[in-house]
């Protein structure tokens, strides 16, 4: 697992400008199939000027991805020859937040395509990438506590984003309950099963490399994070991880369990999209959106829910159940942007609130958290849940 906390500014251009060709040569493909739509004629004709608008639009639209390749093999090449002068720095949390947000959109284009701005999944100490092993978490963990916390970040942000306002839940439970908190930094972008594996898998490092036996392990989740934490149980269960016997809470905050409609709503467009020709090839620009924000449509957690399938096209919940896992006392506490309790609750802005509580008009799909396990907060937006004194108070009490 990679620790270095430095970045070459050379190698930033270049996986930014690698970016730029790949976004170039990608809106001129769907501008040229547009061109060839209009200008080959009406549909009911036969399209009669297909064969000549085909070959002419080739050449033009060809010449225009070829120079803008060669332009980028010449970027890249001036900037490898250039790194030595621009040096490097410590990246700051501005470029951190840019790089999460890119990464949320575009994160598996960006690991598909071996681009140097796609997110390492990495265990981080206030920022810090931890090396997984005894010596290396001494150096950052002087005195690491048998109650271990381990926090998982929502879509599109990072770590650093559980400080918010002044407040961490993580330092704040340290303080309060004892334990040693670590905060998960991934690429959002990728599909939630693929990075549950890789949970899983740095939890298994990070248990076995502990300076001290781990007596309570705790996982808390915010947003898509959730689903992460979810995801890596049932892979730990699946492998046989030590550190699945070890864990005793999960509290997720404002998880879609059931999905969010931003995403079912990007879903219809693509549709309205695709209705007629002209427009269809507009469709490809929303489907640039990752992996990771299309499992949000229905709250994907295992691979079965995607694999072999277009997650693009539009259908009904393919889902199969995964119940909680046993033995964990999981937790829910879900936000609402209503003033008080009602027979219809306002969603948090991004996760309705029955999503976020596990509840589904599915019966096998609900989640069983017990009612004492859920908490509905109100007057609260999604990010509030990261800064909420109430919200703070619910975990501390669950946890202690």
């Amino acid at each position: 697992m990679p620790t270095t906390t430095r970045r070459t500014h050379a190698d930033d251009l270049r996986a930014a400008s690698r970016l730029v060709v790949d976004a170039t040569t990608g809106v001129s493909s769907v501008v040229e199939q547009m061109h060839r739509t209009i200008a080959s004629g009406p549909a009911v004709l036969g399209s009669p000027l297909r064969t000549p608008v085909n070959a002419l639009t080739g050449l033009i639209y060809g010449s225009i991805r070829g120079v803008t390749r060669a332009v980028g093999r010449s970027l890249d090449r001036a900037l490898a020859q250039l790194a030595p002068l621009l040096g490097e720095s410590e990246p700051g949390p501005q470029r951190l937040a840019v790089i999460s947000a890119l990464n949320g959109v575009l994160g598996d284009f960006l690991a598909g395509s071996g681009n140097a701005l796609a997110l390492p999944m990495q265990l981080c100490r206030r920022g810090r990438p931890l090396e997984l092993s005894r010596g290396g978490l001494f150096k950052v963990i002087k005195r690491p506590s048998r109650r271990l916390l381990v926090m998982a970040h929502g879509s599109s942000t990072n770590d650093l984003g559980w400080l918010r306002f002044g407040h961490d839940h993580g330092a704040s439970l340290e303080s309060e309950l004892g334990f040693t908190t670590v905060a998960l930094r991934y690429n959002t972008g990728l599909h939630v099963s693929v990075n549950g594996e890789g949970l899983a898998a740095v939890l298994e490092q990070l248990v076995a490399a502990w300076p001290v036996k781990v007596d309570q392990l705790v996982l808390l989740a915010h947003s898509m994070g959730g689903l992460v934490a979810r995801s890596a149980c049932h892979a730990a269960q699946t492998h046989r991880h030590r550190w699945r016997r070890q864990l005793t809470a999960l509290v997720c905050l404002g998880t879609p369990h059931h999905g969010a409609p931003l995403e079912r709503g990007g879903n219809w467009v693509d549709t309205l999209l695709g209705v007629s020709r002209y427009s269809a090839p507009l469709a490809k620009l929303g489907q640039i959106r990752s992996a990771g924000v299309t499992d949000l449509r229905f709250g994907n957690v295992l691979e079965s829910d995607w694999k072999g399938r277009d997650r693009f096209r539009p259908g009904r919940d393919p889902r199969s159940p995964l119940p909680l896992p046993k033995g964990v006392r999981c937790f829910a506490v879900a936000a609402t942007l209503s003033k008080g309790p009602g027979a219809r609750l306002r969603s948090d802005g991004l996760v309705p609130v029955d999503s976020a509580l596990g509840r589904s008009s599915r019966k096998a799909m609900t989640l069983a958290f017990p009612a004492s396990h859920r908490q509905v907060v109100y007057r609260h937006g999604h990010l509030d849940l990261l800064s909420s004194p109430e919200v703070y108070r619910v975990i501390a009490d669950w946890l202690r």
